[in-house]
C-alpha cells in the first residue's frame, strides 16, 4: 500500500511536471511570435491591430462585406500638430520614459482609490499600442502582465519616432474609425497631414472614448479638455 501511495506520488509530480514543461513553452513561443512581429514592424506596417481585427470580425457577423476605415500614412504625412497634441494628452513623459510613467501610475491609482472606482488608467502611448497591437479589452491580471512584457518589447526594438507613427495609424477614433487619416477625412474633411491645432487637440481629447464623442462633439467635457490639451501643445517635445 505503501509503494502505491509512493508510485502514485512520483507519477502525480511526473504529469505536474509535464504540464509545467508545456505551458512553459507554450509561453516561450508566444512571446517569440509576438518579439518576431514587433521585429518585422521596423521596416514593414502593421496592417492591422488586435482591436481592429475583432471590431471587424463582430462587423462580418452581420455583414460579411463589412469594412473598417482606415488608411496608413507615414510618420513625415502626419500634422505635427496632432502628434504634440496626442503626446500632451496621452503621455506628456513620452520622449523621456522607457515605457513607463511611475508617476502617473501612482496618481492614477491614488485618484481611483478616492473614486473607489476606475476612473484613470496611467498608462503610456507605448502601454496603450501594446493593448491595441495585441491583446483584449478585458481588465485581467494576466493581460497586465502581457501588456507589461509587449511594452518593454515595444521600447526596446522600435525608435519613439516608430512606436508613435504606429500609434497614431492603428487607435479608434469613433464607430469604426481607425487612425488618423481615416479620423482626419471623417471629422474634417482633411488629410492628416493637414490639420491644425485646434483641429488636432480636438482628436486628441477624444481619445478615451472615442465612440461617444463621435455622437457628442459638443460635449463641455471635450471641449475643456480640447481647450487644456492646446495650452500644453507647444510646450511638447515629439521625436
Amino acid at each position: 500500500m505503501r509503494q502505491r501511495l509512493k508510485n502514485l506520488f512520483w507519477s502525480n509530480r511526473s504529469f505536474k511536471g509535464k504540464v509545467g514543461s508545456v505551458l512553459f513553452l507554450f509561453f516561450f513561443f508566444y512571446q517569440l511570435w509576438i518579439l518576431l512581429h514587433i521585429l518585422l514592424w521596423t521596416v514593414v506596417n502593421p496592417s492591422e491591430s488586435a482591436f481592429m481585427e475583432t471590431r471587424l470580425e463582430r462587423l462580418q457577423e452581420k455583414d460579411e462585406n463589412a469594412t473598417l476605415r482606415h488608411q496608413w500614412v507615414n510618420y513625415n504625412q502626419i500634422s505635427i500638430h496632432i502628434k504634440q497634441a496626442v503626446i500632451a494628452a496621452e503621455d506628456a513623459k513620452f520622449i523621456d520614459h522607457e515605457g513607463f510613467d511611475w508617476e502617473g501610475i501612482e496618481k492614477a491609482y491614488e485618484k481611483n482609490k478616492r473614486r473607489k472606482k476606475i476612473v484613470a488608467g496611467g498608462s503610456t502611448i507605448s502601454q496603450q499600442l501594446a493593448k491595441n497591437l495585441f491583446l483584449s479589452n478585458q481588465r485581467t491580471p494576466w493581460r497586465k502582465g502581457e501588456e507589461t512584457i509587449i511594452t518593454l518589447m515595444l521600447e526596446t526594438v522600435l525608435s519613439k519616432k516608430r512606436i508613435l507613427e504606429i500609434y497614431l495609424n492603428v487607435i479608434e477614433w469613433g464607430n469604426n474609425v481607425y487612425g488618423i487619416e481615416a479620423a482626419s477625412l471623417h471629422y474634417f474633411s482633411a488629410h492628416a497631414k493637414e490639420l491644425n491645432s485646434f483641429q488636432s487637440a480636438k482628436l486628441a481629447s477624444m481619445i478615451p472614448n472615442p465612440k461617444y464623442y463621435e455622437r457628442h462633439q459638443d460635449a463641455s467635457g471635450l471641449i475643456e479638455r480640447s481647450g487644456i490639451i492646446l495650452s500644453r501643445m507647444n510646450a511638447v517635445q515629439i521625436p
